[in-house]
């Protein structure tokens, strides 16, 4: 139980927190020089360089950094190996697979990835495969751990991506498997009405701008 205490692992709603890191991009202060602009971004973690499925990570991160990009995000990776591990990779996958790294790499000695609880003491040195979105504010609003066997699905990272920022421009809930969802497709939950009132008006004025299966299951159309 210590050892899990030890490690730190933060939660949604912290404050992402504040440290110094060394990347392929220099020396960078986080979470601030990442959410200049009024930018979020996402941070994810890997089990060590020159790994298999961590090659197919980046290759798959690298060819949907624009995406990202579109989405007012950065993103920045991280392993516990040296800078110098993390340039000759790079260049190996633009090389080998004909795919540019275009996003920063920290080189971590432990201490990141025990403070954001990336390493499990059971692995070794190792990180997991952590993902971290973080928003403008530098509020941790996503985590994720995939363990070191399983790659993860970058498609579905985008898709929480735009989910989150969704809900928070328009006051919604995202459903499951937005925006194809089984029951309406690409349409978002109405937060429940919160008193007797409001619930009687939720449906009275169901049909107009949205659409009710009872008055606390609300959707529409943004």
């Amino acid at each position: 139980m210590n050892e899990v205490q030890n490690i730190g692992i933060p939660l949604l709603g912290d404050k992402f927190p504040k440290m110094e890191v060394v990347t392929t991009h220099g020396t960078m202060t986080l979470p601030d020089d990442l959410n200049k602009g009024g930018k979020w971004f996402v941070l994810f973690s890997h089990p060590g360089d020159f790994t298999p499925v961590c090659t197919t990570e980046f290759h798959a991160f690298a060819i949907r950094n624009q995406k990202f990009l579109d989405l007012n995000t950065r993103l920045i990776g991280l392993s516990i190996d040296q800078v110098f591990a993390h340039i000759k990779w790079e260049e190996w996958i633009e090389e080998h697979l004909n795919t540019e790294i275009p996003f920063p790499i920290i080189a971590d000695h432990g201490a990141v990835g025990k403070r954001l609880g990336m390493i499990h003491p059971g692995k070794g040195s190792n990180t997991v495969r952590a993902v971290f979105i973080v928003d403008a504010n530098g509020i941790i609003r996503l985590i994720l751990y995939y363990p070191q066997e399983v790659g993860r699905n970058m498609d579905e990272i985008l898709r929480v991506l735009k989910a989150l920022q969704t809900a928070d421009a328009y006051k919604v809930a995202i459903p499951a498997n937005w925006p194809e969802n089984e029951l309406f497709g690409d349409h978002v939950i109405l937060p429940p009405p919160k008193d007797v009132k409001s619930a009687k008006e939720r449906l009275e004025n169901a049909g107009k701008d949205y659409e009710c299966l009872d008055w606390w299951f609300c959707h529409k159309k943004l």
